[in-house]
């Protein structure tokens, strides 16, 4: 296996941090070649100076200076803006883009690269949320593979490989049920900012944390895992796994289910991606058979926890509904991260949101943004920002 130059886009971020690690730990196999960040220009300027990328992109311009001073003894070329990210994207300096940025921004970047056929490491599920028909109808015209990082996505890839031409009947998405599985409304609309970043499993980033927590991320990756296996919203169910071992599962038209286990450790399926199709081994934990004497599984509660329902809804009603649905869910996170809002009206942002925009059945790209900046801004509206 030659090295393969990757470009993390969102490289300060919990995804990004750990794909550096996987590079840290196989030098011969990966190099940094693009790193990008919005606003932690500090975490940046010691990404670049220990990885010693060929190109760093600052979203936030008024950090372009700081950092550029930073770098300024080193080959390193510098750029800043939303533009920047587009444009470096589409350079052909790179073998591998890991789409590591949060929500909705990391979608024109995506959109550069499978432009000029670069395959896709695929970590922000908001891009196939929010656009997934043109974004997949690209790769395809392009040739170029997305490989998804998430851990239920890659589980599901994986159970994949080999059976091209076998029936699906349908794929489980397993969700952990976050720190709140069990409760009901009367305890939920008490739920602080810090209880519901504390997940029970994952170390992952504060927007998917929450995310997790209302159960409003299964729901995204319900409605990415229609786009990235080509599925039937009545072929994609949800099943609520405690222990966080199976990562999820195949049903093939023969009963036969396949499954992809391992400890909850996110570094796996990034490895898995970045040296896809090969594996290559890690001195990451392995699991024991005795640890762990029982694996449960249990229907998500989808009365308490209606952010989950809400995204079937969108899922089944497609269109611009899931792009709505998102803006809407980024602007309410948002809003409880910075204590304007409660746990429980997330929700009903989001609900309200989706009864208000406009719905299009077959939106054009312009249209996706244009719903997306409807979205959030109705959602603002509904909050005293």
């Amino acid at each position: 296996m030659s090295q393969k130059r990757i470009a993390i886009f969102g490289s300060t971020g919990s995804i990004g941090t750990q794909a550096l690690e996987v590079i840290a730990a196989n030098p011969n196999l990966f190099s940094a070649e693009i790193l990008t960040a919005q606003t932690n220009e500090e975490l940046l300027i010691t990404q670049a100076l220990q990885f010693n990328p060929n190109i760093v992109v600052i979203g936030d311009e008024k950090k372009y200076n700081k950092v550029k001073s930073a770098l300024e003894k080193t080959h390193i070329k510098v750029f800043a803006g939303e533009i920047a990210l587009e444009e470096v994207a589409a350079m052909d300096c790179y073998d591998l883009m890991l789409a590591a940025i949060v929500g909705y921004a990391g979608l024109k970047p995506t959109l550069q690269a499978l432009e000029i056929g670069k395959p896709i490491a695929l970590a922000n599920k908001e891009t196939l949320v929010v656009a997934g028909d043109i974004v997949m109808q690209k790769a395809i015209e392009k040739r170029a593979a997305v490989i998804p990082v998430d851990s239920e996505h890659s589980a599901i890839f994986q159970c994949l490989v080999g059976e091209t031409r076998n029936k699906i009947e349908q794929v489980i998405l397993t969700a952990s049920g976050g720190p709140f599985r069990g409760k009901k409304p009367n305890f939920l609309v008490n739920v602080k900012r810090d209880h519901a970043l504390q997940h029970p499993n994952w170390t992952m980033g504060a927007k998917i944390t929450i995310d997790s927590a209302t159960l409003m991320n299964k729901g995204l990756e319900m409605i990415e895992a229609k786009w990235l296996f080509n599925l039937k919203p009545d072929q994609i169910k949800v099943v609520v796994h405690p222990q966080s071992i199976i990562h999820s599962m195949v049903q093939f038209e023969d009963g036969s289910i396949k499954s992809q286990m391992g400890l909850p450790d996110m570094k796996l399926p990034i490895q898995y991606a970045l040296a896809f199709p090969q594996r290559i081994p890690n001195d990451l934990p392995r699991y024991n058979f005795k640890s762990v004497s029982t694996l449960t599984f249990e229907e998500p509660d989808l009365k308490t926890f209606r952010n989950l329902a809400l995204a079937i809804e969108a899922l089944n009603k497609g269109g611009n509904m899931p792009s709505i649905l998102n803006a809407a869910n980024e602007i309410a996170v948002y809003a409880f991260l910075r204590n304007r809002i409660g746990f429980l009206d997330m929700t009903e942002v989001v609900e309200q949101t989706m009864s208000k925009v406009a719905f299009i059945e077959s939106p054009t790209l312009d249209e996706y943004f244009e719903s997306d900046g409807e979205a959030r801004s109705f959602a603002a509206s509904l909050i005293q920002m």
